[in-house]
């Protein structure tokens, strides 16, 4: 069994147990996991899950997520969707920057410009390509008008990535305030200026966050050791840790994430240039396994898509899924070996692209396994080296099958990428249905694509944040954290 490295395991040894549950009337202590929780410009570059955090804290889209993964108002306090999902039409809500001056409609359409540009390096940029323009109808009121009709893109302006920011300060208008100060940041609740005068209470220390992006060893054993409330971040990376950590059951939420975790094809050479041969691998890995090294919990998965979704037809489903187990490690072992009879000589290496972390090594160690029975040569590489495999751990941003075919279809040839860009490309929703069920037949009748499981994404919450929700976008606001008059 993979064992954490020994500075972890001695840190919660030396400080099992810590001090007492913390109180409930003060600032909520959250680590976030990845690097630090500072502020920056998603349209320059991918931000890790810490820098998404803190700027969906202090910068708030049109809409924003709610505890459920929902949608619910930001800057818009009501919406529209006209001409069969071509336009969106946002009434904007009385906000204001950080230095006192109103938002106005300019403000969003320069801020969603910058994020729509072709020079923008923003994380979702091919879902957005199909935004034809963003005009200021009145100072309150903000058109977005579509190439082609997209009713269900409301999650996409909910990413942080899409934010509205004043430039180059990059300030936000909340829901949250930066307070100056050392050591974590801490989050205030920002005054709201559409509520009524009435209504406007003083701020509850409790209401407060203190947000630190740190490593998820260091996480735990602060919430181990109840030096925090919240650890959010969490990934299959970093599950193995847990196993050592004294937490509660309780504490520990798994989010039901809907996303790709399974293995992209990212070289079509050598044994992995036909259908037949990928066929085999996605036959050879034993998915039950590898997920139950994790938690029995995690269900393997056989498909590209995880539903219907916005496409005309169910998941495609591999023929080979109606093998039993040990038939498909049969047909897999046989493969490999006409191909190699018919290639003497020719290398079996396998080269697979991991991270370097706890739960990448239990992964490596099944896989390896699986590719060995087969007849194969695994090969561990960086993630970022060439390769043949390359592992996919995403959460799907929003509810489209076309989402799940362009990550997923990393090397594709041409004729599969022209299947993709029809459905991209099609005129009606009709038409974009089929067009996607088409291509996630293509996809799975090259192999282009090895399916494993859902993805696995968790948290650590202290009892106390009892509006906590996991939900399938494993996104989690800083403001729906505590019930309204806890």
């Amino acid at each position: 069994m993979f064992r954490p490295a020994l500075p972890f395991a001695v840190a919660l040894a030396l400080f099992a147990g810590g001090c007492g549950q913390r109180p409930d009337d003060i600032a909520v202590v959250a680590s976030a996991i990845g690097g630090d929780a500072k502020l920056a410009d998603p349209a320059r570059g991918e931000l890790d899950f810490a820098a998404r955090v803190m700027l969906d804290s202090i910068a708030q889209g049109l809409v924003r997520f709610d505890a459920n993964g929902g949608i619910e108002p930001g800057l818009a306090e009501r919406w529209i969707v006209i001409d069969s999902g071509r336009s969106y039409i946002f009434r904007l809500r009385a906000a204001e920057w950080p230095d006192g001056t109103s938002v106005t409609a300019a403000d969003v359409v320069s801020s969603l410009k910058r994020a729509f540009e072709p020079r923008s390096r923003i994380a979702i940029a091919p879902f957005v390509a199909v935004i034809d323009e963003v005009v200021e109808m009145t100072p309150q009121i903000v058109e977005v008008r579509l190439k082609r009709p997209r009713p269900d893109l409301l999650k996409l302006f909910a990413q942080p990535e899409l934010a509205i920011l004043r430039r180059p300060a990059l300030a936000g208008t909340g829901p949250f305030r930066v307070e100056p100060g050392a050591g974590p940041v801490l989050l205030r609740p920002g005054f709201d200026p559409s509520r009524p005068a009435e209504e406007v209470e003083e701020p509850d220390p409790a209401d407060n966050v203190r947000l630190r992006g740190e490593r998820a060893a260091k996480a735990i054993l602060r919430f181990a050791t109840r030096q925090s409330d919240l650890v959010l971040g969490g990934t299959y990376r970093d599950w193995p840790l847990l196993a050592h950590a004294d937490i509660a059951q309780a504490n520990v939420r798994v989010d039901p994430a809907l996303g790709l975790f399974g293995l992209a094809i990212v070289s079509r050479t050598g044994f992995l240039a036909k259908a037949e041969n990928r066929e085999a691998i996605a036959m050879g890995i034993d998915r039950i396994a590898l997920t139950a090294l994790f938690r029995p919990e995690w269900q393997p998965v056989e498909t590209l898509l995880p539903a219907r979704l916005d496409s005309a037809g169910d998941p495609a489903v591999p023929e080979w899924t109606a093998l039993a187990p040990e038939a498909r490690k049969a047909t897999a072992r046989n493969r490999v070996a006409a191909w190699r009879s018919l290639n003497p000589g020719a290398s079996l290496a396998i080269r697979v692209a991991l991270p370097r972390d706890p739960g990448s090594t239990l992964i490596w160690v099944r896989i390896a396994r699986d590719l060995m029975d087969m007849g194969l040569r695994p090969e561990l590489v960086a993630e970022d080296s060439d390769a043949d495999l390359r592992l996919i751990d995403a959460v799907a941003p929003y509810d489209s099958g076309r989402w799940y075919l362009v990550t997923a279809c990393q090397s594709c040839p041409a004729p599969l990428m022209e299947a993709i860009e029809a459905a991209r490309d099609a005129p009606t929703l009709t038409d974009r249905a089929q067009r996607i069920a088409d291509a996630d037949m293509a996809l799975t009748a090259d192999a282009a694509y090895i399916p494993i499981a859902q993805p696995l994404r968790w948290s650590l919450v202290a009892l106390r944040l009892r509006a906590f929700q996991p939900n399938a976008r494993a996104w989690h606001p800083l403001t729906h954290l505590r019930e309204r008059g806890q």
